[in-house]
């Protein structure tokens, strides 16, 4: 692994795509970080709860908020809104969905697809 790595989500090592989501993946240091844009009208369990069979997200995520506004609800009960600036962490067992006219985009570091065999 080289010393120091730089890399762009400009030219990402993959895109996915599907409805209402473009998440945009670089591989860095043996993992991957992930830039997700989730347009107005997303919620997870309506645009990724149905291919998943599940309406409650189970995966943790570790990230950082660029711009918009997300709203996460838990399976506990509480809720939070996420804003651009915000460093987030949502535990498993939680549905979302953006707030307003305006896209969400959001830097993950734990949460995205990993490379296979990681």
């Amino acid at each position: 692994m080289a010393s120091i790595e730089s890399r762009s989500f400009e030219g990402p090592d993959d895109t996915k795509t599907m409805d209402k989501t473009t998440m945009e993946l670089v591989d860095l240091a043996g993992g991957r970080i992930q830039r997700t844009t989730f347009q107005p009208g997303w919620r997870w369990s309506e645009c990724v709860g149905p291919t998943m069979g599940a309406d409650r997200c189970q995966v943790e995520h570790i990230g950082y908020a660029v711009s918009g506004h997300l709203h996460v609800e838990h399976d506990d009960g509480t809720t939070n809104e996420i804003q651009g600036g915000d460093v987030f962490r949502i535990a498993p067992g939680h549905d979302g969905w953006v707030v307003g006219d305006e896209p969400i985009v959001m830097i993950e570091f734990q949460g995205g697809p990993r490379p296979a065999g990681s």
